[in-house]
């Protein structure tokens, strides 16, 4: 398993249109795909786990990803997380 975490810097935090655009990432991959936040854990690969969720500016959010393109998922999501100034890498 592989983990990430980061830390929700968009004014709006993770809002339909990107939540949207990063579930249907998530599910082009096989691996399970799992996005923690507020002492929660949701199916990133859910669009009503993710905006049930409610993620604001500030929040910390974790994503796992576990599966036999787990590596390759993270990296995707991370890279869309960043280029669409979702948010940032946290400091451990």
């Amino acid at each position: 398993m592989l983990k990430k975490s980061f830390l929700v810097t968009s004014e709006y935090g993770i809002h339909a249109r990107p939540a949207t655009r990063l579930v249907n990432l998530a599910m082009s991959f096989e691996s399970e795909i799992d996005l923690s936040a507020m002492g929660k854990t949701i199916n990133l690969k859910s669009i009503m786990g993710l905006m049930s969720l409610g993620v604001y500016k500030g929040e910390r959010v974790t994503i796992s990803c576990e599966g036999r393109d787990e590596a390759e998922a993270l990296e995707k999501i991370t890279d869309f997380i960043m280029a669409e100034s979702i948010g940032r890498l946290a400091d451990e």
